[in-house]
């Protein structure tokens, strides 16, 4: 009997003994928690400095995972440094990412090719191709390399067939020169490559806090 007591005894100040650091690891894993910032609470802002003047994208993240992350990782790699804006089609884009310059180059952080995000109950794409918006070019479903265009005006009866990934919040006016330079007409009289290159001479990414509460003076 003596044995039996002893031995339950012993179970019992080591399942108290197991509670006991599992609390304690739970109150220092919160308070971690609590010091590292969260995704949520961060804007990533796609910073292009071209010949021309300074645009900033806000990226949609929550909305195109994939495909925000292969321009972060690309710009880190300084990919789209020196390239320029092969396309200007009046009233309607300007596009870059493509090495080449020709409008039919480009690569993936992924190696090759990769798959549309077009989530129909995604915020961005329900408010569809507006001024200023951001996506990926392609050349037919799941075929998203490097190129992107930005929005010259609203154009809701646009098919609904390329990854929304950001938005310009600073520079549009930058954007909208570049859409006004002279072209060599390519693919139409309004439609081709600029007749002098505007070129993105950096582009880099930068994350800023939101919803932080102001320090009081």
């Amino acid at each position: 009997m003596s044995y039996t007591v002893v031995r339950s005894t012993s179970w019992a100040m080591m399942v108290f003994g197991l509670a006991l650091s599992s609390a304690v690891a739970s109150q220092q894993s919160k308070k971690g928690e609590e010091k590292s910032p969260k995704m949520e609470n961060v804007k990533e802002i796609g910073v292009i400095e071209t010949s021309m003047g300074t645009i900033e994208i806000e990226f949609y993240r929550n909305d195109a995972p994939k495909t925000v992350e292969n321009f972060v990782k690309l710009a880190e790699k300084k990919y789209f440094d020196g390239v320029i804006f092969h396309r200007v089609s009046k009233g309607f884009v300007i596009q870059g990412g493509d090495p080449t310059g020709t409008g039919s180059g480009g690569k993936s952080i992924y190696g090759k090719e990769f798959e549309d995000e077009l989530n129909s109950n995604a915020p961005s794409l329900k408010e569809g191709y507006k001024k200023g918006v951001v996506a990926m070019a392609n050349r037919g479903p799941n075929t998203n390399t490097s190129q992107f265009f930005v929005m010259l005006r609203d154009l809701p009866t646009m098919p609904k067939n390329y990854t929304i990934f950001g938005k310009v919040v600073k520079g549009m006016d930058v954007v909208d020169a570049i859409g006004n330079v002279e072209i060599t007409p390519q693919m139409g009289p309004t439609d081709g490559k600029p007749k002098v290159d505007v070129v993105m001479k950096k582009v880099t990414i930068k994350k800023v806090p939101v919803g932080k509460p102001e320090q009081k003076k």
